[in-house]
C-alpha cells in the first residue's frame, strides 16, 4: 500500500483542523500545529499516513496534481480552481465565513450599478468574481491582489473588491462596507479522484473517521 498524504492548510483554520485531527487514529505529529516550525512534512500515529502543511490557497492544487491524496480546503478555493480531479465529499463544519463584494462607503450613494456594463474589481478570486458579475450582465476587469485588498478602492484602483469576510471589522476600519454576499463558505474534505480509485478502502476508512469525529 502506498502512503496516503493529507494536505493541511496553514493559517486561520489550523486550530479548528487540530480539534478534528487530534481525535483520529491518524492524528499528526503535534509539530504540525506549531506556528514557529518551518517543517512542512509530518508523520502521524498511522505509519501509512503522512501530512504536509501548505498555503490554504494551494491545498486544492496539491490534491489535484496528486502530491497529496486527501486535503482540507475552503469552498472558496474549491470553487475558484474548480479542478475536475478533485471532489469534496464531506463538509467539515469549520472555517465558516463568506465571500462578499465590498465598496467605499462614501461612494455607494452616488452610484447606480444598474447602469454598469463593466467594472474594475480587485480580488484574489478572479474566476468567482467574473462569474458573479457576468450573471448580472457586467464584464469584470480583474486586478489580481493577494492581500491588502481594502486599500485598492480608496486609492482609485477599482470600484469594488471581492474578498473573504468574517467579522467585517477589516472592511469597517478601512472605510468599506459589504455590498453583496456572493457565497457562504466552510472547509471541506477533498479527495483526488485517481487516488480514490487505487486506494479506495484506505481512503474510505479515513473519510469514515472524519465523519465520526464531526458527528
Amino acid at each position: 500500500m502506498n502512503k496516503i498524504i493529507i494536505a493541511i492548510p496553514r493559517g486561520r483554520i489550523t486550530k479548528e483542523c487540530k480539534k478534528i485531527l487530534s481525535k483520529t487514529s491518524f492524528a499528526p505529529d503535534p509539530m504540525l500545529f506549531d506556528k514557529e516550525t518551518r517543517k512542512l512534512k509530518f508523520k502521524s500515529k498511522d505509519k501509512s499516513i503522512e501530512y504536509i502543511k501548505v498555503r490554504a490557497f494551494d491545498a486544492c492544487t496539491f490534491v489535484a496534481f496528486g502530491a497529496a491524496q486527501i486535503g482540507i480546503a475552503g469552498e472558496d478555493v474549491i470553487k475558484e480552481f474548480d479542478y475536475s480531479e478533485v471532489y469534496a465529499p464531506l463538509d467539515l463544519n469549520i472555517g465558516h465565513c463568506k465571500i462578499s463584494v465590498a465598496a467605499v462607503k462614501s461612494l455607494i450613494k452616488k452610484e447606480n450599478p444598474d447602469t454598469w456594463s463593466n467594472i474594475r474589481v480587485a480580488t484574489k478570486y478572479p474566476n468567482i468574481t467574473k462569474k458573479f458579475f457576468a450573471a448580472k450582465g457586467i464584464q469584470a476587469e480583474i486586478i489580481k491582489l493577494s492581500g491588502s485588498m481594502e486599500l485598492a478602492p480608496s486609492l482609485n484602483m477599482c470600484r469594488r473588491i471581492v474578498d473573504l469576510v468574517s467579522t467585517g471589522q477589516t472592511l469597517k476600519v478601512n472605510g468599506l462596507i459589504e455590498v453583496e454576499e456572493i457565497m457562504k463558505i466552510q472547509s471541506k474534505l477533498i479527495i483526488n479522484r485517481s487516488a480514490y480509485k487505487t486506494e479506495m478502502l484506505k481512503i474510505k476508512e479515513i473519510i469514515s473517521e472524519f465523519e465520526k469525529v464531526i458527528e
